[in-house]
């Protein structure tokens, strides 16, 4: 069977022959390749079938585009790819034959599965309940089959010779995304980083030799599923430190990165690109509580904040992604967290969330409601900040006051952005302190 399926990939191979001359692929971050493909192929004047294979099994057959000196009728896209069961359903009825070292067999097929019952030529039936210890073979493959998946164009060509066919189409099954290792100095006052682009490819297809973009943004799209068918960190100071491998670009409303060298996608394959690396920027760590006007009890988030700014030796677009993040301590180096960020551009803050701080708990309760009107009542609240770590800190308390609610006494001034309001309270050393504040409730 194997000697079978090998006679014919060649005989399809030397029929077909095309010759590729230039791939690229461009790749986004939503499961989407759109990619140009240009061979050449030896055409006859006037009307043939042309048989473009070598392509993704998630192929987008309404995206395909094609260009060239001449006109196309028809297209399908043909993915009845050969199997051995389906081999042998087509020669039920025919004869086929079995060997091993022991026997031969011969005879009609009668039926095919994981048993197989022949009619032998001399009469009588012969049942096969373990058909893999035999090599079975077949006169010929059955028509219609096809070992990969292929595109037919029914064309017809302006002139007869060799002529460049370019072919652009989307396809599933490939996508990108942006990862950064984040490393915290002993103090937490800096982080060395370096981030990764990792592509992922199961479309179905390997591309050889491509020219590769990569886009960043979130693109809209109309989802129709009938059409998919099937570390090491360097912390010394310093700004952007790594070979610029993907050039970056505005393109639209979205930003474009283009490896300045060809590259293979191997179906099944992860590879990871060196994106950038930066050294000595600048974050603040923050303790933060965001309070939901209820009775709670827990811990501080921590946050690790830095600006994307020029400054800070970065100023470049974040593409979506996530942030593992470590800390040195002198000696060694431990893992604290990571987080996901957005589409983040140049100067602009990224917040990242490393858990929760073991040493710095908040109470909230509701210590009084009265009833101002039928639509307005008021509401006081009392949090407790507990600090029990070895030096003082500043806990942030957020509450979101909406549209309906309105702070009207506090022991703390706040600062205002939007319907947001952020008491930003000083904590002493193994020390804990009660703060009050009262709501309007308009509704």
């Amino acid at each position: 069977m194997k000697q079978l399926i090998l006679l014919i990939i060649v005989t399809i191979s030397a029929t077909f022959a095309q010759e590729q001359k230039s791939i690229d692929i461009t790749i986004y971050n939503s499961e989407l390749g759109v990619v140009k493909d240009v061979r050449e192929f030896d055409l006859k004047k006037g009307n043939s079938l042309i048989y473009f294979k070598d392509i993704p099994n998630m192929i987008d057959p309404s995206s395909v585009k094609i260009n060239f000196d001449g006109m196309i009728y028809e297209q399908n896209y043909r993915y009845d790819l050969a199997s051995m069961q389906k081999i042998l359903e087509k020669y039920i009825d025919k004869t086929i034959t079995l060997k091993n070292k022991d026997e031969q067999i011969s005879g009609k097929l009668i039926a095919a599965g994981s048993q197989i019952v022949l009619q032998k030529n001399e009469g009588g039936l012969v049942m096969i309940p373990d058909v893999s210890k035999y090599n079975i073979s077949v006169d010929e493959m059955p028509a219609g089959f096809i070992t990969m998946p292929t595109l037919v164009w029914d064309i017809n060509a302006n002139k007869s010779g060799k002529q460049n066919i370019e072919v652009a189409y989307h396809t599933a099954g490939i996508r990108w995304e942006a990862q950064y290792v984040a490393l915290l100095n002993k103090d937490d006052s800096k982080i060395s980083l370096k981030s990764w682009v990792s592509i992922m490819n199961n479309s179905g297809a390997t591309f050889q030799n491509a020219n590769l973009k990569l886009i960043a943004g979130s693109i809209n799209r109309v989802r129709n599923n009938d059409n998919y068918l099937k570390m090491s960190i360097d912390s010394r100071e310093g700004g952007l430190t790594s070979a610029i491998q993907l050039e970056e670009k505005s393109f639209f409303e979205y930003h474009l990165y283009e490896l300045n060298r060809k590259t293979s996608l191997l179906n099944n394959e992860t590879k990871q690109i060196s994106l950038f690396d930066a050294n000595y920027i600048p974050v603040k760590k923050k303790f933060v509580y965001k309070s939901y006007l209820g009775k709670q009890k827990t811990n501080a988030k921590v946050i690790i904040e830095f600006l994307n700014s020029k400054e800070n030796n970065l100023g470049m677009p974040f593409p979506e992604g996530i942030f593992k993040i470590n800390k040195d301590d002198g000696s060694s180096i431990a893992f604290i967290g990571e987080d996901r960020i957005n589409h983040t551009p140049k100067d602009e803050l990224i917040k990242l969330t490393t858990g929760e701080a073991f040493d710095v708990l908040i109470e909230e309760d509701a210590i009084s409601s009265e009833r101002i009107s039928d639509i307005v009542t008021e509401n006081e609240y009392e949090i407790i900040l507990k600090n029990r770590k070895e030096s003082d800190i500043t806990i942030d308390v957020i509450k979101y006051l909406g549209l309906n609610h309105k702070l009207i006494s506090s022991d703390y001034k706040p600062e205002y952005k939007g319907s947001e309001a952020t008491f930003k309270i000083p904590v002493k050393k193994n020390s804990e302190l009660k703060f009050k504040f009262k709501v309007r409730f308009s509704y």
